[in-house]
């Protein structure tokens, strides 16, 4: 394994495991006191599958827009470049907390009649979204809720 690196999911031996899961990749305290914590929101086993750009796109602004209407904590919440989940920022926010929060938000996904923001005004490729792509991955990694907290398979 090569030397420990700056990038936390990097130091991840990622064939260990076991999407999908939910797991706290970073946690910073800030010169103030504040706690910044970083999820790992995993929905593909990696390596393996990932999402459909479009899909991921579609999450993205879904969950993006529709956590802010639970939190006024979440930071920012942005797709992984491999395409397999997503990182969630969170101001103080500790897991069980999350999970509720993000299980919440992905509910109210499954009811969304539009994707927000899916337009060239609001941005940079407001063409490509699917809101059923994304709803079909949502209620998939819903129907896994019981396994978020197992991050590591049984080969790990």
């Amino acid at each position: 394994m090569p030397s420990r690196m700056n990038v936390e999911s990097f130091n991840l031996d990622h064939r260990m495991v076991a999407a999908p899961y939910v797991r706290v990749a970073d946690r910073k305290t800030l010169p103030g006191g504040d706690t910044l914590v970083k999820y790992d929101v995993r929905f593909t086993q990696p390596n393996l599958a990932h999402l459909p750009t479009e899909v991921i796109h579609s999450i993205e602004h879904l969950v993006a827009e529709h956590m802010r209407n639970h939190t006024d904590r979440l930071i920012d919440f942005s797709p992984m470049g491999c395409r397999t989940g997503f990182y969630a920022l969170m101001l103080e926010v500790e897991p069980d907390e999350f999970e509720q929060l993000l299980e919440t938000t992905l509910r109210d996904v499954l009811q969304a009649t539009e994707v927000p923001a899916a337009n060239e005004v609001q941005c940079g490729w407001g063409v490509h979204h699917t809101l059923e792509g994304a709803q079909d991955a949502v209620r998939e990694f819903l129907d896994a809720r019981g396994e978020w907290s197992q991050v590591f398979g049984e080969h790990a």
